[in-house]
């Protein structure tokens, strides 16, 4: 098809400028033209055989789907949880490339079965979500839960807790992933801002990791909390926004007071 339709375009090349009206402009535009019907016309045919492909696959594999969950089940019925979290976590694979079932009721599973199969240690830092949340607050001079803010450009991260005291700043936050494996980090350059005290730097960070380096979120809908300590506000703070650079972490006004 693409050939053919080159040869149009060279034809056009031929004939045209035999007509006193057209010029170097319209012959280029009209072999541009051409060529990007000829371009669109392969990209569509091209998406339409991957379509073709993913729709067989889908077919090819559900019943590997429908196994791996009946065995999980089976597993998770005997206790054997090591097993059963093999076998939900080789049906979730499955399920994030053709979309047999809930995912999210399978993500929440595998972090279920995490816990009970006593591996919170050593898996990723999804698994450590409770380190996060200090077993005394009573240092910080004002601490709240779920507080105020505005932010418009991301719907997958919150803010679950500030904690203001006169050595730092800490922001407890929690966010949901969208695909599998999906990476994670945090900019040295991200800062909060007071409306009094001005900018202040981040000085370290929990459960999470400074960039470049990522950790990895394994499932959709599964979430990773974790904390960013920053420079003290001072007493007279009433609210602060935090910035992280380039990205859709732009929290504002959030009540410190």
């Amino acid at each position: 098809m693409k050939k053919s339709l080159f040869l149009f375009a060279l034809g056009l090349v031929t004939i045209m400028p035999a007509q006193a009206q057209w010029d170097r402009i319209h012959t280029s535009t009209a072999i541009s033209g051409v060529l990007g019907i000829a371009n669109s016309a392969i990209e569509s045919a091209e998406r339409k055989k991957a379509m073709e492909i993913h729709a067989k696959e889908k077919v090819e594999y559900e019943q590997s789907f429908k196994d791996a969950m009946e065995s999980a089940k089976d597993y998770e019925g005997g206790e054997y949880w090591e097993d059963a979290l093999a076998k939900y976590e080789e049906a979730a694979k499955l399920n994030c490339n053709y979309g047999y079932s809930d995912q999210k009721q399978i993500s929440r599973k595998i972090s279920e079965l995490y816990v009970k199969a006593g591996r919170t240690e050593d898996g990723p830092s999804i698994l450590n979500n409770d380190k996060v949340t200090l077993s005394d607050y009573s240092k910080y001079r004002y601490v709240r839960e779920n507080p105020v803010y505005v932010n418009k450009k991301t719907s997958n991260t919150k803010i679950l807790r500030v904690a203001c005291s006169d050595t730092e700043t800490r922001l407890e936050m929690e966010v949901e992933a969208g695909g599998a494996n999906s990476s994670w980090n945090v900019k040295g350059q991200a800062y909060i801002k007071g409306n009094k005290g001005g900018k202040k730097e981040l000085v370290s960070v929990e459960n999470i990791v400074m960039a470049p380096a990522t950790i990895k979120i394994p499932w959709p809908y599964q979430k990773l909390r974790f904390a960013l300590i920053f420079e003290a506000l001072p007493d007279n703070a009433t609210e602060f926004d935090f910035i992280e650079p380039s990205t859709s972490w732009q929290f504002k006004d959030i009540k410190c007071k």
